[in-house]
């Protein structure tokens, strides 16, 4: 969650054409609402190291990139990560400065990755809400909510796909589709309660399962 919280905030709008972004490690745990401390600075540096060592790879033309359309494609989410802690001495002089804190550890830059950056400048982004994400205790339901707000970005009200597919691209380690219907009927209810969809349906057509999901329209909060 904590590195979740970390990626959404260095994706913001706004960010430096060239993807690098500096800050303190102080002012960034406040910008998230996050206690400043010893625990905190260790989990946002190990954070940022993990956007920077871990590959997100897409297959089957899953992930659209911005200058090539669907492809697939391996990448980090952060291309550099460097965090220099102060040193002693300069530490001591903080508290001349009313506007920084006295027990600050360091500043970080980091660089977004080209590939994030390309579809950024080409606005090929959703916005998820942040608080409906996190009140979604499943982790299955939290992927369902990601690639449903990508249909939703499309102006859908609807939208089928088949469980096979689906499973692919969350992705799901079962793949009859009995096994496939268990796994997703309690992230199936818990978007329904949240209001993130309206209906959902599993049928047979022909010889193939699809899930039909009723979108409806953005929630107000969300707009």
């Amino acid at each position: 969650m904590f590195t979740s919280n970390c990626c959404t905030a260095i994706t913001r709008p706004g960010s430096p054409a060239d993807g690098a972004v500096t800050f303190t490690l102080h002012s960034f745990l406040r910008s998230m609402g996050r206690r400043a401390d010893g625990r905190t600075y260790e989990q946002l540096r190990a954070a940022l190291t993990r956007l920077e060592r871990t590959t997100l790879e897409s297959t089957e033309g899953a992930y659209w990139s911005a200058p090539t359309g669907p492809a697939d494609i391996s990448f980090t989410v952060l291309s550099t990560v460097s965090v220099q802690r102060r040193r002693v001495a300069d530490r001591e002089q903080l508290h001349l400065f009313g506007n920084l804190a006295a027990g600050e550890p360091g500043d970080a830059r980091v660089t977004l990755s080209a590939t994030l950056r390309a579809n950024l400048a080409a606005r090929h982004v959703i916005t998820l809400s942040a608080a409906r994400y996190h009140a979604l205790s499943s982790p299955v339901a939290r992927r369902l909510y990601r690639i449903l707000e990508v249909a939703r970005s499309d102006g859908r009200l609807s939208w089928r796909i088949t469980l096979e597919r689906l499973a692919e691209q969350m992705p799901l380690s079962q793949r009859y589709p009995s096994h496939l219907t268990r796994v997703l009927q309690p992230a199936h209810e818990m978007l329904l309660s949240a209001g993130l969809v309206r209906d959902i349906a599993i049928r047979q057509y022909e010889k193939e399962w699809h899930v039909d999901y009723v979108l409806g329209s953005r929630p107000r909060d969300e707009n």
